[in-house]
């Protein structure tokens, strides 16, 4: 097909033939092609046609497959509209099949190129640049106490977003009441994590501290009987992460640098370490290890998005029961 056909199909709003020129332009690897779809699709709507699903379609497909010129043209920082409606974050879905190294010197020195550099080190890459945009104030390599985090997998007309693999060796803990509750971040930290779930979704999210151990926090949110099963940290760690990486049912996936960002900030949150932000990653990681980190249930159906952490503190004596839950 050549552009006087996709003149045609813009003329008619013909969606069906479009999402077929698309098919056929990422067959023949037509890379300008398909961003001239995307572009006269997207610019189609001052004309009163809806085309939005075809543009981005096209775009998604660039940045999954397109050579490294025409992905930096859809993560163009001068462009806010790229990605808004695609089923993952462009960044996350360029750094599947390209490298820091293909992409480094053809993208716009900015957040979106933050970003692509911190998931492709969440991928393995070695990731030498240190000219990068702060939005993301945590190092672009991971530090040895770090899980193999929970990645998404983007196909050509899908993607895939599992969650981590948790133990589910559980026993009963009874719970007691009347702790002295403290205040501190960590259910602001907890709130930004999980944004996508509660302000576009149907989520809720709630944490409490509290002077004692983990019974006195899950008895603090009003539980009297629940189940728990020990994590290790880098399990807790890669959990929060997924959350954070998450959209929920409904909100929009914000991508797995985002999640691993959100579990060092809320980490920090623990540890009373957020006015030394930038944390050094192994004080972070000492931290992880000293507090003991515990998945708890109260006999629930789990369903949709959850994630329910408890935590000890045991040199300090106090202890947060963690709880965000996200349904369809």
């Amino acid at each position: 097909m050549n552009d006087d056909d996709l003149d045609a199909l813009i003329a008619r709003g013909d969606l069906d033939g479009l999402v077929r020129m698309i098919d056929d332009r990422c067959s023949s690897r037509d890379w300008p092609g398909l961003l001239r779809v995307r572009d006269e699709s997207r610019a189609a709507v001052h004309t009163g046609r809806q085309l939005w699903p075809a543009a981005t379609l096209a775009e998604y497909r660039l940045a999954l497959l397109a050579d490294a010129d025409h992905v930096a043209a859809v993560l163009d920082e001068r462009d806010g509209l790229s990605g808004r409606f695609t089923i993952g974050p462009l960044t996350e879905v360029a750094a599947q099949h390209h490298s820091w190294g293909d992409l480094e010197a053809v993208l716009d020195n900015g957040p979106r190129a933050t970003f692509v550099a911190h998931e492709r080190a969440i991928r393995g890459e070695p990731i030498e640049t240190v000219d990068l945009s702060a939005v993301l104030d945590i190092p672009p390599v991971l530090a040895d106490w770090e899980p193999d985090y929970a990645l998404a997998t983007y196909s050509e007309n899908g993607a895939e977003f599992p969650a981590p693999d948790l133990p589910d060796d559980w026993r009963d803990l009874t719970t007691t009441s009347g702790a002295e509750e403290l205040d501190d971040d960590v259910e602001l930290s907890l709130r930004q994590l999980v944004d996508a779930w509660t302000t576009s979704s149907n989520g809720r999210a709630e944490s409490t501290c509290v002077d004692g151990d983990i019974g006195a926090a899950l008895g603090s949110l009003g539980l009297r009987r629940v189940r728990i099963c020990d994590l290790t940290p880098a399990e807790a760690i890669s959990w929060m992460a997924w959350a954070g990486a998450s959209g929920g049912a409904h909100g929009r996936r914000a991508g797995a640098a985002a999640g691993r960002f959100g579990a060092w900030w809320l980490l920090a949150s623990l540890g009373d370490l957020l006015e030394d932000w930038p944390i050094d990653p192994d004080e972070l990681g000492d931290l992880a290890h000293d507090l003991r980190w515990y998945r708890w249930n109260a006999y629930e159906p789990e369903v949709g998005w959850s994630l329910q952490l408890a935590v000890e503190d045991p040199a300090d004596g106090v202890a947060w029961a963690i709880t965000a839950l996200d349904q369809d």
